[in-house]
This record gives C-alpha cells, sequence and structure tokens, in this order.
C-alpha cells in the first residue's frame, strides 16, 4: 500500500429482524452519521462513497448517501454477496492508499426478508450453477436450504476427516452468546449453553441444528478512512491503521478439490490471509483478536484453520482448549459474530470493522479484549470473494 490509511471514525445502529427495522435507506442514513459523528467530520469533506448491499436497487447507495448531505461526490454501489462491506471497506481503502483521494467512507445496510437466501432473478442463469452441480455430486440430501447444504456439507466433511463431534460447533455457537451478551447493539443476546444449541430443532440430522445458523437480519454499518495528512488536517483520531488488507476470490481447486470446504471458500480465506501476513509481516501469533465470517459454527471451525490460527485438523481441540475465546490464544467475534449480533449481509463487513476499531481503541466496555494492538477482520462471501483486513493500533 502506498500511502498509510487510518480508520478515523465507525459506527453501526443496532441490528434487528426483518420486518422489525426501518428501510434501507434510514438505516444507511443512520450508519454513516454515526460514522461521520464518530470521527467528528462533515459529509462534505468526504470525496468518495463506496456502498454495498446485496438485496436492492440500482443507485441504492445514492438514496441512503443523499439523506446526508447531496455533495456530488461519486457514490459506487457494491455487491459482492456476503463480503460487501468489506469489498466496500477493500475498495475505500484502496482509493486513499492510492492517492486517487484523501478520504472516503464505506458504508453497508441491508433489508433482509425472512428465511433462506434464494435468488431473485428466475429468467437467466444463476452465478451459482456450478456451485450446486458440485454440491449435489458431492452430497445426497435433499429438503436442506442452498447455504445450509454448502455449509453443513463443509463441517461435514471436517466431521468425517478429523472426527470432529456436532457438540464442538454447539460450543461454538454458545460461546457466540456469551460474548454477544455484552453487546448492546446485537441481534441475539440471550445467552445459550452447549445443550442448549443441541437440542434446538435439527435442520440437518447429525450435522446441524438451527441454533448452528445464524439469522436473517436487518442493519447498517460504516467507516471512515483517509491518508495521515488528511487526518493531520483535521484533528482526526489516528489511533487505528490499517497495516494490511489481501481480496481474494476463487481459484479453480474450488471445484477442483471436489471437497465441499474448497467449495465455501477456505482457499480464498487461506490464500487472503497469507497475503496479509506477507505484507504486515506478521504471523497469527502476533495477533489478539479477530472478527470472522462465522455464518454457521461450522464456518468458523474451518476458519480458525484456514486463517492459520491453529493447524489443519487442529480446530476441535482449539475449541475445547479455549483459544478461541477470552483467555485463550485469540479472542475471536468478541462482537457476538453472525451467529448472535446478526449477518445483514451488505453490513457485515463494516459491523466487524466497527467492532475491532473499538477494540484497538479499547471502548470495547465490558468486551475489551486486554492488551489488543493487531486486530484481524474476515469477510467471505459465496460466489465467491474473501477479503482479510488487519488492523494496527498504533
Amino acid at each position: 500500500m502506498a500511502r498509510d490509511v487510518f480508520v478515523a471514525g465507525v459506527g453501526m445502529i443496532p441490528f434487528a429482524k426483518p420486518g422489525a427495522s426501518q428501510s434501507y435507506d434510514v438505516m444507511g442514513a443512520q450508519a454513516i452519521w454515526a460514522a461521520l459523528q464518530d470521527a467528528h467530520l462533515d459529509y462534505h469533506e468526504v470525496q468518495q462513497v463506496y456502498a454495498g448491499y446485496v438485496y436492492g436497487d440500482s443507485c441504492s447507495g445514492q438514496r441512503a448517501a443523499y439523506a446526508v448531505g447531496m455533495s456530488g461526490v461519486p457514490v459506487f454501489n457494491v455487491n459482492n454477496n456476503c463480503s460487501t462491506g468489506s469489498t466496500a471497506l477493500f475498495l475505500a481503502r484502496q482509493a486513499v492508499a492510492s492517492g486517487s483521494v484523501d478520504c472516503a467512507l464505506a458504508v453497508g445496510f441491508e433489508q433482509m426478508k425472512p428465511g433462506a437466501l434464494g435468488s431473485v432473478y428466475d429468467d437467466r442463469p444463476t452465478p451459482f450453477d456450478r456451485f450446486e452441480a458440485e454440491a449435489d455430486a458431492l452430497l445426497q440430501v435433499e429438503g436442506v436450504p442452498l447455504a445450509l447444504r454448502y455449509f453443513g456439507g463443509a463441517g461435514l466433511a471436517h466431521m468425517q476427516q478429523y472426527g470432529t463431534k456436532l457438540s464442538t460447533f454447539a460450543k461454538i455457537r454458545a460461546k457466540a452468546s456469551r460474548h454477544a451478551a455484552n453487546n448492546p447493539l446485537a441481534l441475539f443476546r440471550q445467552v445459550l449453553t452447549e445443550e442448549d444449541v443441541l437440542n434446538a430443532p435439527m435442520m440437518w440430522p447429525g450435522v446441524m441444528t438451527r441454533l448452528m445458523a445464524c439469522p436473517p437480519t436487518c442493519g447498517g454499518a460504516a467507516a471512515v478512512v483517509c491518508s495521515d495528512a488528511f487526518a493531520q488536517r483535521h484533528g482526526l483520531d489516528r489511533s487505528v491503521r490499517i497495516k494490511a488488507q489481501a481480496m481474494t476470490t476463487d481459484r479453480s481447486s474450488t471445484f477442483d478439490a471436489h471437497d465441499m470446504r474448497q467449495l465455501v471458500g477456505v482457499d480464498m480465506t487461506r490464500d487472503a490471509a497469507r497475503q496479509v501476513y506477507a505484507q504486515a509481516g506478521v504471523g497469527p501469533q502476533d495477533i489478539q483478536v479477530v472478527e470472522l465470517h462465522d455464518c454457521f459454527a461450522h464456518n468458523e471451525l474451518l476458519t480458525y484453520e484456514a486463517l492459520d490460527l491453529c493447524a489443519d485438523g487442529g480446530a476441535e481441540k482449539f475449541v475445547l482448549d479455549g483459544d478461541n475465546t477470552y483467555g485463550g490464544r485469540f479472542v475471536t467475534n468478541p462482537s457476538g459474530g453472525l451467529l448472535s449480533k446478526g449477518h445483514p449481509l451488505g453490513a457485515t463487513g463494516l459491523a466487524q470493522c466497527t467492532e475491532l476499531v473499538q477494540q484497538l481503541r479499547g471502548n470495547a466496555d465490558k468486551r475489551q479484549v486486554a492488551g489488543a494492538r493487531l486486530a484481524l477482520q474476515h469477510n467471505l462471501g459465496l460466489g465467491g470473494a474473501c477479503v482479510v483486513t488487519l488492523y494496527e493500533r498504533v
């Protein structure tokens, strides 16, 4: 990266169930206002806006941003499935790092409907046709929703190879609930036990219960990024810097490996993470806190290995040893993650950013990870794209 990029302001609104939130434009505008207020910056100082959402019409980004200000700046609408928010952040960071602008804003929002994710258009090829064909070839299961089949199938592959137990995924979900109990912006704050998770309705017998899947969620989040010179000129907070960032898409191994874990992006994650470690000159052992893409408890377990937080096949021991929570090696998803905080697709990556910036500032209240200096973010979208970002307290 040519220039240092600082996160001067972050903001998010409380996440809500579908039907219980305000409309997407209001949520997006509220998130922008929150980030600007946190940065102590006027919208007219922002030189570019990247607006992320998955389900919405063209120029929904303008609709949200115009409620905050109509300064004529470029507004780019971004859609990269569940990694949309971090893709918007990647583009905003890249614009500042390259010198194209001195200050950019990334915002993500989503107004979702109840129920499983599905395609909006049925009159054209789906981007998932190859994914669906591969999943059909690898799995003989009927009546299981698409995303659950992908990630449940990936978890099942880990269970079959390493003997991973269903109770381990339940432990991950229970951990998420304990973390979310201290997050006033999380959708679900009730503490769950491992038994609660195991006793929930079984969505795929022996593989997944309902509580192991994240809920459809509405919400918004945003971040203001800027150059060092801009921050100094405007007296902005320079305590958190984006130290490294990488974005990857699928390689041929996604399909050629004939492994459900590759189909859901394990190779994308590993590739992005190792690029970030190389850029930053650090290793996973140097990191204190992680926000990762736990759309299902199964994906959290797979991601421990893909991020090199533990060895391949070592994720179950990692969980059983408590290395994924306070007092362990890495505090993962102190926000409660997608499982408890919620997963409004376009907002998720920027909500992760908000949590980690607060952690590095020391403003995370009861969720605070003591001594946090390096924070890692992982955001994944099938189809596919993965963004891994490393933040540093300066």
